[in-house]
């Protein structure tokens, strides 16, 4: 079976809903919001306004808790 490239690690809302996704090629995080018809993705980034990004194992973790 082929490996997802992006893992949905965290949801939250109904009717708008925020979720983080992570690149499991690169660990790039990213925020997603929706509202009805219309959305919008955008990195996460820290206080020095870099990417967050997942090592390898956490990667690899989170490809297994979403098998």
């Amino acid at each position: 079976m082929r490996e997802k490239r992006f893992v949905r690690v965290h949801s939250k809302g109904t009717l708008s809903g925020n979720e983080i996704w992570v690149d499991t090629q690169t660990g790039v995080n990213y925020y997603f919001h929706s509202s009805g018809y219309a959305g919008g993705l955008t990195p996460l980034l820290d206080k020095e306004g870099k990417p967050i990004v997942f090592s390898q194992e956490e990667i690899t973790e989170l490809s297994y808790q979403n098998k």
